[in-house]
C-alpha cells in the first residue's frame, strides 16, 4: 500500500475506533481518515511523570495524578440530576469523584477494588475535594515508560467524551496510528528545502508533535509543520495571481486625460496625501497594462478612499468606459452618490443611483442608459447584480466594504462584460499585514496609511456609569457649542428583546435629560421601517436634532461633519473593530471631536484590553493587530473565506514572522519555477495538485 492510499484509509478501519466512534470522530472534530487523525494536533502538553497522594491535594492545583482503588461507586439523584459517585482511595486517604455526563457507559466500564491511574483537576464542593470527569486507566494497561513530562492533550467534546474519546482516548488512537505508520511517512517538502530552511523531516516532526521526546525535539516539530502549512497557503494564492496575471486580460486604459485633469486641477477640495498618490500610481501602473486588475484598497475611516475610487473612475472614463460603485447598505450607496455628485458637479457626467427602493418606472431608463453608454457612473447597491443590469463597456467595478459581500455576488460582476472588468474593492476594516497575506496573497494590496491634513485626531475616553451625569454635563457643553452627538447602544441578535429594552429605557433618560423645546432627539434602530429610519437619519443629517440615538446601524454609512461626539453605551460588549468604526463616525469636521466609551464597573480582562486600546490609539492597523490577536482570525473576519484560515497548527496572531518568511520563499519559487517543473520541484506540484483539487477557484474575482 503506497503511503498516499494508506493515509487515505477511512478512520473506522484504525484499531479501537469502529462504526459508532468513527460516526463520532466525523461529526464532531472532521476526523475522516488516517491523515485527518495525524494532523489533529494537541493543544498543550501535561506532565504525566509526577504522582500525588490523596493527602497533598489542593483546591487550587491545575491537575494531579494518583494511583488507588475505587471502593465504591453509585448512581445518586434522579433523571436530569442524575449523576455518577465513586469513592477513591490510596494509602492516604480518600477522594470523592464524580459524573454528570456518560454515566451509563462509565459505570459498566469501571472495576472495584483494582488498581487504577488517575488524571484530573480536584475542585472544592462545599467543604470537600472532589474530582469531577477524572481520567481513568488500569494500572495494569499503565505503561509507566510512556509517561512522559510532555503528555500531548487533545481537544474532546461532550459526545466523544461519552464514548471514551476524551483526550487519552484519542492520544491512544493516535499511538495506534503513528506505530502503523512507522517508517511510511515520505516528505512533503523537497529534500533542498530541509537543509536551507533548518527544518526536520516530515515523518520526525509528526511523532514529535505527537509523543515529543524533548522539548528542543517539539520545538523542531512546531515550526516544521507551522512552515509547511503556512507556506502551502502562500504558494497556492501565488500561483492563482500568476494564473490571473497571465490569462485574464481587461481593459487598457491608455491615457489620462480631460476629465481627470479638470477634476485634479479644479474640483479636488483638498491636496492628495502622498499616500492617496501612492495608491493612484498603483492603480494607474495596473490598467495601464491591459493585464486584469484585482486590487484590495485599505484605509483607515476617513482617510479618503472615496477621492482615490473617483479619481479610480475619471480614468476609465477618460478612455470611454463605464464605471460602477457598489456598496452594501443604502445609506452608504447614497452617501457615495451624493458625495460623489458634489465632487464631480461640472465635469459634465452623468451619474446614477440604483438600490432596492428605485420603482420598476425609474429603473427603465437607468437599465437603457447603462447599455447605451450614456451613464458613466452608477452607484448601488445589491440591486447592480440583478440580470437586468446591463453595460454597454464596463471599464471598473469598485466594491465598497468588500467582506459584507459574497464571493458569488462578487462573481456576477464578472458576467457583466464580454472582458472582466478591472475589480478594485475597498475596506474600512484595516486589516493586519499578516491576515491580509494569508486571506488575500492573490490580490495587490494598496494601503492610505495617513489622514488628510487639517483633521484633528479623536480625543477618546473611557468613563465608568457612575460618572453618566458629568458625562450629560460634556454633552450640553458641546451641543452649545453647536456640535451634534451620537449615543449607540449594542445590538446583539441573541438577546434582541433585552438591547431592545435597553435602548428605549436610555432614549427615555437622554429625552429627560435633554428635553424639548431646548433640544431635540432622533432615535434610529433595526426595527424601524425604513422610511421611519431615514427621516430620523436626515433630520440629523440637516441639523434638525442635536442627538442621535441609535443602534449599530450608524456604523458605517453617515456622515455627519458637525457630529463631534460619539458616546458609546456598555461598550465593553462591542469588539474593537466595531468600537473604531463607530469612533470613525465622528472627527470628519474641523473641530476637536471626542469618543466616550461607558461602562459598567465589571470587566473581564479582554473588555479592559480593548477599553485600553482605544483610549491609547487612533491607528486602525494597531487596533487591528490586537483584535487579531484577542480574537483570533475566523472571528475577526466573520465566516472564514474558502477555508484558507482552518489552519491546523499554525497562528496568525503569533507566527507572523513564519509568515512571512514562508511568503518570501514562495514567491522566489514563482520567479524561478512557476509550473514546478524543476526535477528538484517535483513534490510541490504533487502538494499544490493535491491541495486545488476540488476546491472552487473563487479568488479570481476577488
Amino acid at each position: 500500500m503506497s503511503r498516499q492510499s494508506l493515509l487515505d484509509t477511512p478512520i473506522e478501519y484504525l484499531k479501537g475506533v469502529g462504526p459508532k466512534r468513527a460516526e463520532a470522530l466525523k461529526t464532531e472534530l472532521q476526523i475522516f481518515n488516517y491523515a485527518d487523525l495525524l494532523s489533529f494536533y494537541p493543544f498543550r502538553y501535561e506532565d504525566r511523570t509526577k504522582f500525588y497522594k490523596i493527602k497533598d491535594m489542593q483546591p487550587n492545583m491545575a491537575y494531579v495524578q494518583l494511583v488507588g482503588k475505587i471502593t465504591s461507586l453509585n448512581e445518586v439523584g434522579a433523571k436530569r440530576g442524575k449523576r455518577l459517585v465513586a469513592t477513591f482511595q490510596d494509602e492516604s486517604g480518600s477522594v470523592e469523584l464524580v459524573w454528570f455526563k456518560g454515566t451509563k457507559w462509565i459505570k459498566s466500564s469501571l472495576k472495584l477494588n483494582t488498581d487504577y491511574v488517575l488524571f484530573g483537576k480536584p475542585s472544592l464542593y462545599g467543604t470537600k475535594l472532589n474530582i469531577s470527569h477524572p481520567e481513568l486507566e488500569l494500572l495494569s494497561d499503565s505503561n509507566p515508560t510512556m509517561r512522559s513530562a510532555m503528555q500531548a492533550v487533545y481537544s474532546s467534546t461532550e459526545k466523544l467524551n461519552n464514548q471514551g474519546l476524551h483526550s487519552r482516548g484519542i492520544g491512544k488512537l493516535v499511538n495506534t496510528l503513528l506505530e502503523q505508520v512507522k517508517g511510511t511517512l515520505t516528505d512533503t517538502l523537497p529534500s533542498y528545502f530541509l537543509e536551507q530552511h533548518h527544518l526536520v523531516r516530515r515523518e520526525e516532526a509528526v511523532f514529535n508533535i505527537h509523543k515529543p521526546q524533548s522539548q528542543d525535539k517539539l520545538k523542531q516539530a512546531l515550526y516544521r509543520l507551522k512552515f509547511e502549512e503556512l507556506f502551502y497557503i502562500q504558494l497556492g494564492l501565488l500561483k492563482q495571481k500568476n494564473i490571473i496575471k497571465g490569462r485574464f486580460r481587461s481593459f487598457t486604459f491608455e491615457k489620462i486625460a480631460d476629465t481627470f485633469n479638470t477634476f485634479y486641477d479644479k474640483n479636488l477640495p483638498f491636496e492628495l496625501t502622498d499616500a492617496q498618490k501612492r495608491v493612484l500610481k498603483e492603480i494607474r501602473t495596473d490598467v495601464g497594462t491591459g493585464m486584469h486588475m484585482n486590487r484590495l484598497l485599505q484605509g483607515d475611516v476617513g482617510s479618503g478612499k472615496t477621492i482615490v475610487a473617483l479619481m479610480t473612475m475619471l480614468m476609465a472614463i477618460d478612455n470611454g468606459y463605464q464605471t460602477l460603485l457598489m456598496a452594501p447598505t443604502e445609506i452608504l450607496a447614497n452617501q457615495h452618490y451624493t458625495g460623489i455628485t458634489e465632487l464631480a458637479e461640472g465635469l459634465g457626467l452623468k451619474i446614477v443611483l440604483l438600490t432596492g427602493s428605485v420603482t420598476a418606472a425609474n429603473r427603465k431608463p437607468i437599465h437603457e442608459g447603462l447599455q447605451s453608454g450614456e451613464i458613466d457612473i452608477i452607484i448601488g447597491t445589491h440591486a447592480l447584480l440583478e440580470d437586468a443590469v446591463q453595460f454597454k463597456n464596463l471599464g471598473i467595478a469598485i466594491v465598497d466594504e468588500q467582506h459584507r459581500f459574497g464571493v458569488a455576488q462578487r462573481a456576477k460582476l464578472w458576467k457583466k462584460n464580454s472582458l472582466p472588468p478591472h475589480v478594485l474593492v475597498m475596506t474600512a476594516t484595516p486589516i493586519p499585514r499578516t491576515l491580509a497575506m494569508a486571506l488575500y496573497g492573490d490580490l495587490d494590496i494598496s494601503v492610505i496609511d495617513e489622514l488628510p491634513p487639517g483633521r484633528k485626531a479623536i480625543k477618546t475616553v473611557h468613563r465608568y456609569d457612575s460618572n453618566r451625569l458629568k458625562v450629560f454635563k460634556f454633552m450640553k457643553d458641546e451641543i452649545a457649542k453647536g456640535r451634534q452627538i451620537y449615543v449607540v447602544y449594542p445590538l446583539i441578535q441573541e438577546s434582541e428583546k433585552m438591547d431592545y429594552k435597553d435602548l428605549m429605557d436610555g432614549y427615555e433618560s437622554i429625552v429627560r435629560e435633554f428635553p424639548i423645546p431646548d433640544y431635540q432627539v432622533s432615535i434610529v434602530h433595526g426595527k424601524m421601517k425604513a422610511a421611519d429610519k431615514d427621516y430620523e437619519m436626515n433630520r440629523f443629517v440637516k441639523g434638525e436634532t442635536q442627538i442621535m440615538v441609535a443602534t449599530t446601524v450608524i456604523e458605517v454609512g453617515v456622515n455627519v461633519p458637525n457630529a463631534s461626539v460619539m458616546v458609546i453605551e456598555s461598550a465593553e460588549r462591542f469588539g474593537l473593530s466595531q468600537l473604531h468604526q463607530l469612533r470613525g463616525r465622528v472627527g470628519r469636521g474641523a473641530e476637536q471631536s471626542f469618543c466616550i466609551l461607558l461602562t459598567s464597573h465589571k470587566l473581564s480582562n479582554e473588555a479592559k484590553i480593548r477599553l485600553e486600546t482605544m483610549v491609547k490609539t487612533n491607528d486602525g492597523f494597531e487596533i487591528a493587530d490586537v483584535d487579531l490577536k484577542l480574537r483570533g482570525p475566523g472571528d475577526m473576519m466573520g465566516t472564514r473565506q474558502s477555508g484558507l484560515l482552518d489552519l491546523k497548527i499554525a497562528d496568525l496572531a503569533k507566527d507572523s514572522q513564519i509568515l512571512q518568511y514562508v511568503r518570501g520563499v514562495a514567491q522566489k519559487i514563482m520567479e524561478y519555477d512557476p509550473n514546478f517543473q524543476a526535477p528538484e520541484n517535483k513534490i510541490l506540484l504533487e502538494q499544490y495538485k493535491l491541495q486545488t483539487k476540488g476546491k472552487i477557484n473563487w479568488s479570481r474575482i476577488s
